[in-house]
C-alpha cells in the first residue's frame, strides 16, 4: 500500500473549496432476475435483528447479506467471517448478472413519499438526487458534520469497505438552494420511474436514471458553490475519508473541470463516495427525536436522581395514558425540557436557564441552548457519571427512535431511566454545523431513511 499523504497536503492542491460531484456507472440490481422489494434494505444501522432475519428470508440476493451479514459458528476473522462472505457474495452476484453495471455515467433522481410517524397522516414528498461526491476533510469547509461519531461503527464499515471495495448506501447530504435548481432540472418530466418500491414503513421510493450529459453538467455546475452538511452517514463518510487517504496517489493533480468536453470523474476511485443530495430549502425535510435510554448504572436510585436534577431543572411529575401523550406534552414546552421515565413514573424536567448557562459556560452559546447538549453534559455526564468515552463506546446508553420502546425498556427492567426529547430543528442544525461545532452522537433522525441497494458504487 502506498504511503499515505498528509490530510492537509492531499486537499491543499484543490484550486478552491467547492463541492465536486460526479455522475457514475452504477451497479444496479437486474430487474429481470430479482424483485427490488426483495433485495433493498434500510441503512445498516437501522436494521434490527428481526429485520435482519426477515431480509435474509426474503431473498438469497438481499443486500443485508453484504452490508450486515449474520455471524456463523466457526467464523475466523480475516479468512471466514462476515466481511469475507460479503466480498464473496458481491463478486458472485456481479458474475451472475444479479448486479449489472450501467453503460453510461449517470445520476439518479430520487423521490420519497411518506407520512410522518405519529403525525396527522398528511402525505409528504422529499426530492433529491444520487451521485458521487468527493470526500473532503472537514477543515476544507466544503463538507460539514453536525454530530460526534462512535468508534465501533467506523471500524465495522472500514472492514466492509476494504473487503468489498464498494459503497452500497448513500451518504445523506444537505445543501441550500432556495431557487430549487436541481428539482426543476430533474423532476420536470412525466416519465415513469425505473424503480418504485414501498418499504416496511410505508414509504414509497421512486428512482429515475438521468444520463444526458448536458443535463448532468448543468446540475453539477449549479452545485459547485454549495456547502454540504452530513444529515445521515457520519460514520460512513469518515470511513470513506480514511479509505481515500489510504489509497491516495503520491500527487493528486487537480484542475478546474471543463464541463463542455469531458465526463467529470473523481481523480481516483476512492476519492469519492455515493451521496444523496437533498435541498434543505425544499419541502419534505423531517427530523424525528432520538430518545436516550440509560442502563447498567451501579446503584441507580430514581428518587436520588430526581433530587440531584433539581439543581439544574424545575421538575414536576406528569401522567399520561401512553407515550404519545408524553411526546405531545414535551413538544408544547417553551424552552429546553425532557421527560425522564423511571420506576417512579414520569417527570418533566424544564431547564433553569441561568443555572444551566453558568454550568455550561465553556460551551458556545448556540450549544448551551440545545436540549441534547444539556442532557449529555449535565445529566448523563455530571449527574449520572457516564463518561464521554463510555458514551462513544455505547456502554451505558442506547439510542431509540420510538418513545414507547424507550419507556418499555424501563418498565421491563432493561434500563434504569429513559429520557424523551424533542427533535433538533433544521435551523439549529445549520447553525451548529456551519459554525464548525458538533452535537452529541445521534442528535438527529432524518425521516425517512435512504434505501440501500438502489445503486452501488464499485471502486473496481
Amino acid at each position: 500500500m502506498a504511503a499515505q499523504p498528509e490530510v492537509a497536503d492531499v486537499w491543499s492542491r484543490t484550486p478552491k473549496p467547492m463541492a465536486r460531484i460526479y455522475p457514475f456507472r452504477a451497479l444496479r440490481y437486474n430487474p429481470s432476475l430479482v424483485r427490488m422489494e426483495d433485495v433493498v434494505t434500510q441503512p445498516y444501522d437501522k436494521i434490527t435483528p428481526a429485520m435482519q432475519q426477515a431480509y435474509y428470508q426474503r431473498s438469497l440476493y438481499n443486500l443485508v447479506r453484504i452490508i450486515l451479514g449474520l455471524p456463523e459458528l466457526f467464523d475466523e476473522p480475516g479468512s471466514n467471517d462476515i466481511y469475507t462472505r460479503a466480498a464473496r457474495d458481491f463478486a458472485d452476484w456481479r458474475r451472475m448478472g444479479i448486479l449489472a453495471q450501467e453503460k453510461d455515467a449517470c445520476v439518479f433522481a430520487y423521490s420519497q413519499r411518506f407520512t410522518v410517524p405519529g403525525g396527522d397522516g398528511q402525505i409528504h414528498e422529499r426530492r433529491a438526487f444520487i451521485a458521487l461526491g468527493e470526500v473532503c476533510d472537514y477543515s476544507q469547509q466544503v463538507v460539514f458534520r453536525h454530530e460526534q461519531t462512535l468508534s465501533k461503527p467506523k471500524s465495522d464499515r472500514l472492514n466492509l469497505l476494504r473487503a468489498t471495495r464498494a459503497h452500497f448506501g448513500q451518504i445523506f447530504m444537505l445543501y441550500s438552494d432556495p431557487a430549487l435548481t436541481a428539482e426543476k432540472i430533474l423532476f420536470s418530466g412525466a416519465a415513469a420511474p425505473e424503480i418504485e418500491v414501498t418499504d416496511e414503513y410505508g414509504v414509497t421510493h421512486r428512482v429515475w436514471k438521468v444520463s444526458d450529459m448536458s443535463t448532468i453538467n448543468i446540475l453539477l455546475g449549479a452545485m459547485e458553490d454549495k456547502k454540504l452538511i452530513i444529515a445521515d452517514g457520519h460514520h460512513r463518510y469518515e470511513t470513506a475519508l480514511a479509505y481515500s487517504l489510504e489509497h491516495a496517489p503520491p500527487s493528486v493533480a487537480r484542475t478546474e473541470r471543463n464541463l463542455a468536453n469531458t465526463t467529470p470523474q473523481p481523480h481516483y476511485p476512492e476519492a469519492a463516495v455515493m451521496m444523496t443530495f437533498v435541498n434543505m430549502d425544499s419541502a419534505g425535510i423531517t427530523i424525528l427525536p432520538t430518545h436516550r435510554v440509560v442502563f447498567g448504572l451501579k446503584d441507580f436510585a430514581p428518587g436520588a436522581f430526581i433530587e440531584l436534577a433539581r439543581k439544574y431543572f424545575d421538575i414536576e411529575p406528569v401522567s399520561a395514558e401512553d407515550p404519545v401523550q408524553l411526546t405531545r406534552l414535551l413538544a408544547r414546552q417553551p424552552g429546553t425540557a425532557f421527560i425522564a421515565a423511571t420506576r417512579l413514573g414520569y417527570h418533566l424536567l424544564s431547564a433553569k436557564c441561568e443555572v444551566v448557562a453558568q454550568a455550561l459556560a465553556k460551551l458556545p452559546e448556540r450549544q448551551r441552548r440545545l436540549d441534547l447538549a444539556q442532557l449529555h453534559s449535565l445529566i448523563l455526564e455530571q449527574l449520572l457519571g457516564i463518561t464521554q468515552e463510555a458514551i462513544r463506546e455505547q456502554q451505558n446508553l442506547r439510542y431509540v427512535r420510538d418513545a414507547g420502546e424507550a419507556v418499555e425498556q424501563v418498565a421491563r427492567g432493561q434500563a434504569d431511566v429513559a429520557f424523551l426529547t424533542n427533535p433538533i430543528t433544521l435551523g439549529q442544525l445549520r447553525e451548529v454545523a456551519f459554525a464548525g461545532d458538533v452535537m452529541p452522537q445521534k442528535s438527529t433522525d432524518f425521516y425517512p431513511k435512504l434505501l440501500s441497494g438502489l445503486a452501488i458504487y464499485a471502486l473496481d
